[in-house]
């Protein structure tokens, strides 16, 4: 992506304030086609769903107990994780640091799955 002056996108109301000055300060920064504007509001609702998890975490902790008296992991765990992997895929897919995703340099796979020696 490169350089914008002007931008014609709306930022959504449901992202926190803080969220939403950051979309801001990125469409502001980047020329952006609709579809990188609606990969970088998926970000933004990730980055919203990763804080809302964890206040709910720091608040209740990491477990609750069930019926049975055993402790479990609260689904909130779950859906930080899950939200925190979505969020550098699609930063990784919109490339805001300059590199282009295909052709950035991945990490080694430390195992290979599936393939029969």
């Amino acid at each position: 992506m490169r350089t914008k002056e002007t931008t014609a996108f709306k930022v959504p109301k449901h992202l926190r304030k803080s969220t939403q000055t950051w979309v801001k300060s990125v469409v502001s920064d980047f020329e952006m086609e609709e579809h990188h504007f609606k990969l970088l509001l998926a970000a933004a609702e990730s980055w919203d769903r990763v804080c809302a998890a964890r206040e709910v975490i720091d608040r209740d902790g990491m477990t609750y107990t069930d019926r049975f008296g055993q402790p479990k992991a609260r689904p909130e765990i779950g859906i930080e994780r899950d939200n925190k992997v979505l969020l550098a895929r699609l930063l990784r897919e919109l490339a805001l640091d300059g590199v282009d995703a295909p052709d950035a340099p991945r990490p080694p796979r430390t195992a290979d799955y599936g393939s029969r020696r």
